[in-house]
């Protein structure tokens, strides 16, 4: 299998906890490596722009407030079938669901304030990559 690309945010509430640290230690534990990596707050344009495709939920507003709401950590994660490698680490996107020693499990709070975000797809890695980092900002060492 090749080395692909995903994108992951270490979400407000996650921040708050200062639960960082233990969240790239999960990705780093299970073969992800970091090859980006940015500390932002997100403006209400962007968070818009990077959760269009929930513009027509109702949900969408306190979303987008949530995102803005405090820093953020965006990274590119890198590794061997990593987009499915991260959501696997990630856990459900409920935490009540999410698997024992899953980063939702462990700091997530809702369905909405679910810690962290990863990439579904290729597709989507490549969308949402492009949103936040230029191609020399990402390491593919």
């Amino acid at each position: 299998m090749a080395t692909e690309q995903t994108f992951s945010i270490i979400k407000p509430n996650a921040m708050k906890k200062n639960a960082i640290g233990s969240i790239i230690a999960k990705f780093e534990e299970n073969g992800l490596k970091i090859a980006g990596a940015k500390l932002t707050q997100l403006s209400q344009a962007q968070a818009e722009e990077f959760y269009a495709e929930h513009k027509e939920r109702p949900f969408f507003g306190e979303l987008v407030t949530f995102m803005t709401s405090a820093p953020v950590m965006l990274m590119c994660l890198s590794g061997e079938n990593a987009i499915m490698r991260n959501r696997e680490i990630m856990g459900a996107t409920n935490p009540a669901e999410a698997a024992d020693g899953t980063i939702r499990k462990l700091y997530g709070d809702s369905m909405g304030e679910n810690a962290v975000h990863g990439s579904d797809s290729p597709e989507s890695a490549k969308r949402e990559l492009g949103l936040f980092f230029t191609d020399s900002e990402i390491c593919n060492a």
